[in-house]
């Protein structure tokens, strides 16, 4: 019997060690470790103000208004190449030979046959069973449409993992075969000079051109300009008070929120004066808005249907 009972406070001991490790991105967990029951922090809107300010433009500044200099236009002849002697190159002749040669010798070449070998397999245990709190999708029954606003996570019996492990067994060992190349030979071709190249000499007269060009009568002038600053009227969205999230609220599993239980919800709020749309059992955004009018009127936790606010409608979970 006190055998046993170390095996439990063992197990137990384990289970709340894992949830501990487990990815939950808050310095707190949940408040029990039962299977099947759901937990949610909602992260409360950020709230901003939007304020006018006369926003600068531009600064006031001065420019410079340049007054263009005045030129006038003459003409002049001038040499634009000199008289002299070039030199043209006369290639070299070539003609093509062809001459046959080796390239490669004979040898021999040994291949290696690779060893064959055969694939069997087996079970490895991964990891042993276990309880977990687990991170679930936006839930049915959270209202933000943004998921990171709503955390939710279900205390879930996680079974042993396994994974198939393939190896390989030896069916042939690995031998050599050899083989004769014979050698390798290739005609080739090649350009051997017939005449060298010569140099002649070859006489160029000078060149000549008649150029307009601009001659300044009177310099560029400048004179200074003010310019007023330039300003807008701007709008800006300032954060008053930045969003958190609260504390663990236990909601509906997501499996638990059926249709039924939807509309038991649209009924009591359709009966308390809001308007959820109609009773069709969808939590859709204006059954959503519905439910969070009621619980800021009844200082209810918000962002879900948890499960304080179903006891304070007096409906069963």
């Amino acid at each position: 019997m006190k055998k046993a009972s170390i095996i439990t406070l063992f197990t137990f001991v384990a289970i709340a060690v894992f949830a501990q490790s487990s990815d939950i991105p808050f310095g707190d967990l949940p408040p029990t470790n039962e299977f099947g029951k759901c937990y949610a922090k909602c992260k409360a809107p950020d709230i901003y103000e939007t304020v006018t300010k006369q926003v600068l433009v531009k600064e006031a500044s001065t420019r410079l208004v340049k007054v263009p200099a005045q030129y006038e236009t003459q003409t002049e002849t001038i040499m634009t190449k000199e008289g002299g002697t070039n030199y043209k190159v006369i290639p070299a002749v070539y003609e093509t030979v062809t001459d046959r040669i080796m390239i490669e010798p004979e040898k021999t070449v040994l291949s290696t046959v690779p060893a064959k070998y055969s694939t069997e397999s087996r079970q490895v245990l991964v990891s042993e069973a276990r309880g977990q709190w687990v991170k679930k999708r936006k839930g049915p029954n959270c209202f933000s449409q943004n998921p990171d606003d709503c955390f939710i996570v279900c205390y879930e019996e996680v079974p042993a993992k396994y994974r198939k492990e393939t190896y390989k067994v030896l069916a042939a060992a690995a031998s050599t075969t050899s083989r004769t190349i014979p050698a390798k030979y290739k005609t080739v071709t090649k350009r051997v000079i017939k005449e060298p190249a010569r140099v002649v000499e070859v006489p160029v007269e000078a060149k000549y051109t008649t150029i307009s060009k601009k001659v300044l009568v009177s310099p560029e002038s400048t004179s200074q300009e003010s310019i007023p600053a330039v300003y807008k009227s701007a709008t800006e969205r300032r954060l008053v008070s930045k969003g958190d999230y609260g504390v663990w609220t236990e909601i509906l599993c997501a499996s638990k929120t059926s249709s039924s239980k939807v509309r038991e919800v649209q009924n009591f709020l359709a009966g308390k004066g809001y308007n959820p749309g109609p009773v069709d059992g969808i939590l859709g955004v204006q059954t959503q808005n519905a439910l969070l009018e009621y619980q800021r009127a009844n200082s209810l936790p918000e962002g879900n249907m948890n499960l304080e606010t179903l006891r304070h409608m007096g409906i069963s979970y």
